[in-house]
């Protein structure tokens, strides 16, 4: 009976072991979020610019509404991962960040303020769910000069984009930004 027990405990250690992804594959996936969330982050920058060099911050305001989530989801298709933008002062409805986004949001807020490059403001965990284990990455989003064109103080935008911004988001709580700023995180999940 003894033996059968302790047979019965090792057998449900290594189970779990068994379903916890190694460091190898946890650190493989940080890596294709890394790359994923790069190369996501270079297309949205070059379409802004874009649209900021043709059509001004108006311009920008659709490339932030439209384009952002065609690059996002052409980038899901592409890697397998799900990627979102989210902010604890989100101007996209559907941009709500849940709670692992939040703490990671204050978390690499932090970082900045301890020193950190913004660049290198990232981070990743493995969580876990009702639904099993999910490999999580969020990387900053920083608030860069052209930005502050719809994100910044709002006594100092144009009519025309505060008047764009109201029509497009009637709950926009994504201003009130400077230069350096977390403005949110872009976040990343795998279910493993």
């Amino acid at each position: 009976m003894k033996h059968a027990l302790h047979l019965s405990l090792l057998s449900m250690i290594l189970v779990g072991c068994a379903s916890a992804p190694s460091p190898e594959r946890v650190a493989g996936l940080n890596d294709d979020a890394r790359k994923a969330a790069g190369a996501l982050i270079q297309s949205l920058s070059g379409e802004l610019k874009a649209a900021m060099t043709s059509g001004g911050p108006i311009g920008a305001i659709g490339v932030c509404k439209e384009k952002a989530p065609q690059i996002a989801a052409a980038t899901m298709q592409k890697t397998g991962l799900r990627i979102k933008r989210v902010s604890t002062k989100n101007r996209n409805p559907n941009g709500v960040p849940d709670a692992w986004e939040t703490q990671a949001q204050a978390d690499l807020e932090k970082r900045l303020a301890a020193g950190e490059k913004p660049e290198t403001l990232d981070m990743h965990a493995v969580v876990d769910t009702p639904e099993g284990p999910v490999f999580r990455y969020a990387k900053a989003l920083v608030t860069q000069p052209l930005c502050l064109n719809c994100h910044g103080d709002p006594d100092k935008m144009s009519p025309d984009v505060k008047t764009r911004l109201a029509a497009e988001y009637p709950a926009d709580k994504a201003v009130g930004y400077s230069s350096g700023m977390i403005r949110g995180v872009l976040s990343i999940r795998k279910a493993l």
